[in-house]
C-alpha cells in the first residue's frame, strides 16, 4: 500500500508562508497537515523564501526538493519595488535545493545557480528521471535575453548527482505566448508536459512527445477537459499516479482571495487520453495548498512524517 506526500507553500503575507510545508494522504484524496500545519524547512539564503516546489526520489533512494528562490513577503515591497515585471527580469538566477535520506532529516539549504546573465528569474522547477540517459532533467520557466526578456520559455539542465549540472538549454517555447509552471510525466514510453499558457488560451495545456526533450505537440483532447474553466484563474499543474492506476491532476486556483486559494482535482484513466473529469467532491484539504508536487511514499514513511514535530529553533 502506498501513501502520498504533498510538498507545498501557503499564500500568506508573512514570511512563514513562503517556506516548505508537508501534507500527507493515505489515498490521494483526503489530506492532513504535517507538523501541526507549520513549515518543516525554512529558507535562510537567497531571497529567504521558497515557492513552487518539486520533489523526487532518486534511483539511489535519496530525496531531493527544489524550489523557486523568492519571497514576496520580504522582497515585493523591498528590492522588487512592488513589481512582478522587476521580479521576472531581476529575480534570482538560482534554485533552492535540499536533500534527505528519510524525508525527516534534511541537508543544509543549497543555492543552485542554473541561470546566467541572459536569464531573468528562474521559476517553478520540476524534476523528471530520464531513463534513456540515466540522469535527471530539471526544467523551469524563465524570461531570456534571446527575445528581450519577453514571453517566458521552458528551459532545462541535466544532472546525475545534483551537484554538477549541464548548461541550460531551451526545452519548449510557445509561438504566441509565454509558458510557465511546467510539469512532466512519463506514461508507457511517452512524455506528457503540462504547462500554463499565459495567452491564447490563458489556461493549462498538455503537450506530448516521444522524447523527453521534445519536440512536443499539443494534445488537443485535453483542451476539451479545460473548456469550462475560466481563463486566467488556474496555474501550477501537478499530477500523481494513484494506486488504482488512475492519474489525478491538481490545478492551483487563484481566482479568489489569498486565504481561499487551493487546488482543484481532476481524474483520468490515462494521460494519453487527455480526458480529465473534475472531481471536487471526492477530495478534502485542511487548508489551501499552494504550488507544490506530490510524491508517492511508503506507509512507513507516512507514519514517520505523521509524527514529525519541529520546534522553531530546529529549523
Amino acid at each position: 500500500m502506498q501513501a502520498y506526500l504533498f510538498v507545498h507553500f501557503k499564500e500568506k503575507r508573512t514570511p512563514d508562508g513562503e517556506q516548505v510545508y508537508f501534507a500527507l494522504s493515505k489515498d490521494g484524496f483526503h489530506w492532513e497537515e504535517v507538523n501541526d500545519g507549520n513549515p518543516v524547512l525554512w529558507s535562510y539564503y537567497g531571497d529567504k523564501g521558497v515557492r513552487d516546489f518539486t520533489i523526487i526520489r532518486t534511483k539511489a533512494g535519496k530525496f531531493i526538493i527544489m524550489a523557486t528562490d523568492l519571497s514576496l513577503s520580504y522582497g515585493m515591497l523591498n528590492q522588487y519595488h512592488n513589481s512582478w515585471a522587476e521580479i521576472s527580469r531581476n529575480g534570482s538566477k538560482s534554485l533552492v535545493l535540499w536533500e534527505s535520506e528519510d524525508l525527516v532529516h534534511w541537508s543544509a539549504q543549497r543555492m543552485v545557480k542554473l541561470g546566467d546573465e541572459n536569464f531573468g528569474c528562474l521559476w517553478a522547477p520540476d524534476i523528471i528521471y530520464d531513463k534513456v540517459q540515466d540522469e535527471y532533467l530539471i526544467h523551469w520557466s524563465s524570461p531570456h535575453s534571446s527575445n528581450n526578456y519577453g514571453d517566458k520559455g521552458i528551459y532545462y539542465s541535466r544532472t546525475k548527482d545534483f551537484t554538477s549540472f549541464t548548461k541550460a538549454e531551451l526545452l519548449y517555447q510557445k509561438e504566441d505566448s509565454g509558458v510557465i509552471d511546467s510539469a512532466m510525466y512519463e506514461e508507457k514510453g511517452k512524455y506528457y508536459l503540462f504547462l500554463k499558457s499565459e495567452k491564447n488560451p490563458e489556461k493549462i495545456i498538455l503537450m506530448e512527445s516521444e522524447i523527453i526533450t521534445g519536440p512536443f505537440k499539443k494534445l488537443k483532447e485535453f483542451d476539451k477537459s479545460m473548456e469550462e474553466l475560466a481563463q486566467g484563474l488556474y496555474e501550477a499543474p501537478t499530477a500523481v499516479k494513484l494506486e488504482d492506476g488512475r492519474w489525478c491532476l491538481f490545478l492551483d486556483y487563484y481566482g479568489c482571495s489569498a486565504e481561499e486559494q487551493g487546488y482543484v482535482p481532476f481524474l483520468t484513466d490515462t494521460l494519453s487520453s487527455g480526458r480529465f473529469i473534475r472531481s471536487d467532491q471526492s477530495f478534502w484539504f485542511p487548508y489551501g495548498f499552494k504550488h507544490g508536487t506530490i510524491l508517492t511514499i511508503t506507509m512507513e514513511e507516512y507514519q514517520s512524517l505523521k509524527s514529525l514535530k519541529k520546534k522553531p529553533s530546529e529549523y
